[in-house]
């Protein structure tokens, strides 16, 4: 049992009149997390909700108030585990959290965020608190500042990942086989039931072509040609893996905010475990030649993570100039500019003149020496 560092967080803020409605990637440990929060109330103040269950599922849906309320009782906390499938999920809430107020606390998890936060968007405006797991991070694995055991370890996160099943296995065989049944249509469930998707080989497709281009930027008019679709539905499923918490994208920075939305993203993977699976690569790294796009992805998710366990508020963009300059990852925040650029092994950037001009930007290489406050 590993402690999530937002459980804290979450607690602060039960009994206050809002949801709380926790997001991430299926299997990492949202309703774990849940049912740990909950243990130091009595089981009678409980009332569960499993929407992988018709029977909860239908509870919930399209139901009235006044049988809401005899469907509860009397619990002080009603727990509704992959909020995602009821259909009516923000009305449901709504009458729920404007009914109870302070008095009782409602918990919703979900794997998507198309079906759970975007239904919720309208209904429960200054109604909710949204919290975002992801698959462990470094922080919740090693002890601060260990930074001797974090690089014994880095190999095998590089290769297998980080998700919690994943993570507490011993025998690398175990690893692979539990991977590649995370990587397979379960991980992209939500997809094919509830949007609509009925060809899952063209997201099998999409997905190993992503995961062999992880650091570079992705043109979604090439991948049309290359999967044999068009470009709208590129964008479509892109857009679903992403709500679904699989990939992430990274726009461009631009001091022009408006060129912003026609160039070229890069794309990258909520963990490089399922990345690896994908492509059926789980070669240790003396003998791939991918080490640097791995450590690239890792180093990004992994700062991320950190942003939001620690409430550093940021826009995150990767940089190209015209000269052909680039940096890795790019934050701005409290009026500045954080440029870092990740190395594998020891070698170190070289400042992109360009960068240098702006007197309000910083930069800095991030090697597996350098993670202390970066991630760790």
């Amino acid at each position: 049992m590993y402690n999530r560092i937002i459980s804290k967080q979450i607690k602060n803020n039960f009994f206050k009149g809002k949801v709380i409605i926790i997001v991430g990637p299926r299997q990492v440990g949202k309703t774990t997390l849940s049912l740990e929060m909950l243990k130091t109330y009595d089981k009678k103040d409980i009332v569960k909700f499993n929407c992988d269950n018709p029977g909860d599922r239908e509870n919930l849906n399209n139901s009235d108030l006044e049988f809401l309320v005899k469907t509860i009782g009397t619990a002080k906390i009603i727990f509704i585990d992959e909020g995602q499938k009821v259909k009516t999920i923000g009305q449901t809430l709504k009458l729920l959290v404007d009914h109870y107020g302070e008095s009782k606390q409602i918990l919703v998890t979900g794997s998507s965020s198309f079906n759970l936060i975007d239904k919720t968007e309208e209904a429960l405006t200054g109604r909710k608190f949204v919290y975002h797991l992801y698959p462990l991070s470094f922080e919740e694995i090693f002890q601060k500042g260990n930074i001797l055991e974090f690089k014994k370890e880095l190999e095998n996160f590089m290769i297998f990942g980080n998700y919690p099943e994943i993570a507490k296995e011993q025998s690398n065989e175990e690893r692979i086989e539990r991977l590649k049944n995370l990587a397979s249509s379960y991980l992209y469930k939500d997809i094919l039931e509830f949007q609509n998707i009925k060809d899952s080989d063209i997201l099998r497709k999409l997905l190993k072509a992503l995961a062999l281009q992880i650091g570079s930027e992705v043109s979604y008019t090439e991948l049309a040609n290359l999967i044999g679709v068009d470009k709208k539905t590129i964008e479509r499923y892109v857009d679903l893996l992403e709500k679904n918490f699989i990939i992430f994208r990274l726009s461009p920075y631009f001091k022009n905010k408006r060129k912003e939305i026609s160039k070229l993203r890069k794309i990258y993977f909520y963990d490089v475990g399922i990345r690896n699976a994908i492509i059926n690569n789980f070669n240790f790294l003396d003998s791939r030649n991918d080490q640097g796009q791995l450590w690239e992805n890792l180093a990004i998710i992994e700062r991320m993570k950190y942003q939001a366990y620690h409430k550093i508020y940021a826009n995150n963009y990767f940089w190209r100039a015209y000269s052909k300059a680039e940096i890795d990852f790019i934050e701005e925040r409290d009026g500045k500019l954080y440029g870092f650029e990740f190395k594998w092994g020891n070698k170190k950037g070289r400042i992109p003149q360009e960068w240098q001009k702006d007197k309000n930007s910083e930069y800095k290489t991030i090697s597996p020496d350098d993670v202390i406050g970066f991630w760790l």
